[in-house]
Order: C-alpha cells, then sequence, then structure tokens
C-alpha cells in the first residue's frame, strides 16, 4: 500500500463527505469548514488531545471521576455549544453497546463535541458501523478508537442463547447473534464459569483487533497517529478496565 493513500484518503473525505453530511443531516462540518472565528478554531484546537496517549489519558481522568462522583461535566454549556456549532474536532471515537447503562459521553465525563459515538447491540461491526468508526480518523484526525463492552450485556446474552440452542432470534435480531458468532465460538472454546462474559471480552477484542488492521485505520495506527483500544465496562463500580491496545 502506498504510504500516502490514508492522507489522500482522508482529504478526499474532509472535503466530499464532510460536505455530504452537512447538506443532507445537518450535522456540523469537520475540520475544512469555515469556523465561526479564528479565535473559536483556535480555543477549539487548544482544548483538543492531539495524540492517542494525551486523549487516552482524558478518557481515564473523566472515568476515575465518573467511579468517584467527582464530575467536572465539562463542555456542557452554550458557551461550548455555540463553540463547536460550526467546526467539530472530537478527540476519541467511542464504538460501544446500545445498552442504557452505558452512554459513553457520561462515564467518561466529557461534553459537547467531545466524542464521536457509535452504538450497536454488543460492539458489532459491518460495513455501515465501521465506516462510522472510521469517519473521525480518516477525516479530523481523532487520535483514540475506543471498543467499549461492558458488564451483563443482554446483547451478548441473548445471542449466546440463541446459538447454543440454536434457537433464532426474532426479526433483525438473529443478524446481531450472526455477527457475534466468531466471540461466541471462542468462548465456547474457552469454557469458564460465566460464558456469557467470555464471550463480551472476546467481542471487545475481536472488534478492536478488526478494527485496528483495518486497510485505512491500519496505516494510522503503524505511524502513532492512532490508538484502537479495548476496554470494558463495569455496571457494577462504573470503572473502565482496558483490555487491550492502551497507547504509552
Amino acid at each position: 500500500m502506498d504510504g500516502k493513500r490514508p492522507l489522500d484518503r482522508r482529504a478526499v473525505l474532509a472535503g466530499g463527505l464532510a460536505g455530504a453530511t452537512v447538506a443532507v443531516t445537518g450535522c456540523s462540518a469537520t475540520r475544512t469548514a469555515a469556523p465561526e472565528s479564528s479565535a473559536s478554531a483556535t480555543a477549539l484546537a487548544r482544548a483538543r488531545p492531539s495524540t492517542p496517549a494525551a486523549a487516552f489519558a482524558r478518557l481515564v481522568e473523566g472515568n476515575q471521576r465518573w467511579v468517584s462522583g467527582d464530575l467536572h461535566h465539562p463542555d456542557r454549556d452554550p458557551n461550548r455549544r455555540q463553540l463547536v456549532a460550526q467546526l467539530q474536532e472530537p478527540f476519541g471515537s467511542i464504538l460501544s453497546c446500545i445498552d442504557s447503562r452505558v452512554p459513553p459521553e457520561l462515564l467518561f465525563d466529557t461534553g459537547l463535541g467531545d466524542l464521536y459515538v457509535m452504538r450497536t447491540g454488543g460492539q458489532t461491526l459491518g460495513p455501515v458501523v465501521t465506516g462510522s468508526v472510521e469517519y473521525g480518523p480518516m477525516t479530523s484526525g481523532t487520535p483514540l478508537v475506543v471498543v467499549l463492552g461492558h458488564q451483563r450485556c443482554g446483547a451478548v446474552k441473548a445471542a449466546y442463547t440463541a446459538l447454543r440452542d440454536d434457537t433464532p432470534l426474532p426479526g433483525n435480531l438473529q443478524a446481531i447473534a450472526l455477527a457475534l458468532k466468531p466471540a461466541y465460538e471462542q468462548a465456547v472454546r474457552k469454557g469458564g464459569t460465566d460464558p456469557v462474559e467470555t464471550m463480551t471480552h472476546a467481542q471487545v477484542t475481536l472488534a478492536s483487533t478488526a478494527l485496528r488492521s483495518n486497510a485505512d485505520l491500519a496505516p494510522l495506527v503503524k505511524k502513532g497517529a492512532l490508538a484502537v483500544v479495548g476496554a470494558y465496562y463495569s455496571l457494577d463500580t462504573g470503572k473502565v478496565e482496558v483490555l487491550d491496545g492502551a497507547p504509552s
């Protein structure tokens, strides 16, 4: 692969895809859009971690505040709303479960314009989801992706039961079960007293590995511009545990 390809692709996406996003959905543009003022752009740049390690450290600090209850509630006021209205440069992208108890913005104590968030049942991947994860790193230089599984995942439990009993789930829920089948197979091979938790951990590792080796993200990871971290959230304690890929 040509070493310049990710940069070229990012430039194309930043100009074309971001523009299309604004036109079709009304979402704010990425860094190619004209900010409301140069002062706003400067303030935004100062606030944003620019390296994987710095972005990861900010998430860790936010989660520590969530666990302790000493929340700062950053970036959640009208001034921040105005600042990011014309320009967004999130420092992290989170792929988490749809579970109502696992809102990434809260458990990392972040605010408006800080995170791209994708949520699917059991952190399942597919072309549209993968494209959504690629969006931040490839259009606005987002330096961190986190795949976040969690304790007592209902989607994983339902998929585990359906696959074990060979009983399809209703409607399109079966698509989630099929997407989780590799994690199920790993859990069966590994065994243990809690196969659902084992399957959840396996899914996080499989998804983070797939994104880390993605044809468009892998060059960014290789040159140190991006880290893809696999993590697990405890519903009981509020703590996020790193499973793999933490930047040094």
